[in-house]
């Protein structure tokens, strides 16, 4: 987690899918809802197999849980993009481990240690990985998206 970044305190409202959640951050009075992206990490789409696994184990983890966001900045879709702590552990850290979720490639030379337990669930076969040929996320999206244009 970021050294310089100070944590903003949430608890978690609505979880959307295995690497997305919405948190209410702020003081009484003074809330606001944040929709979330877990840094580093990309889970099944929910019509994906694995997806709604994904997001059930998420909703385990954070769901009506206070939540420790480390802001990174925002995606494309104006979400916050954050690391994200629940009950003392590291979401992505726990969703790539379970075999819920891929590390993005984009960001995997920065996340060795995710790369290491995305490894290990390979190695396993656990979750996602006990299929024969998972597909990645991203080609599913690009899959879907060719078929509907």
């Amino acid at each position: 987690m970021p050294a310089s970044t100070a944590a903003l305190i949430c608890l978690v409202v609505a979880i959307h899918d295995g690497d997305t959640l919405t948190a209410r951050c702020g003081s009484p009075g003074a809330w606001r809802r944040e929709r979330v992206r877990i840094a580093a990490i990309d889970a099944p789409e929910s019509r994906q197999a694995f997806g709604q696994r994904a997001r059930q184990n998420l909703a385990q983890l954070c769901f009506r849980q206070q939540a420790h966001l480390y802001r990174l900045g925002h995606d494309h879709y104006g979400r916050t993009l954050a690391q994200v702590r629940c009950q003392g552990r590291d979401v992505a850290a726990a969703q790539v481990g379970s075999g819920l979720a891929w590390v993005y490639a984009p960001q995997a030379a920065r996340h060795p240690d995710l790369v290491a337990l995305e490894r290990q669930a390979r190695q396993r076969r656990t979750g996602l990985w006990s299929q024969k040929r998972p597909l990645a996320p991203w080609d599913y999206r690009r899959q879907y998206k060719r078929t509907i244009n």
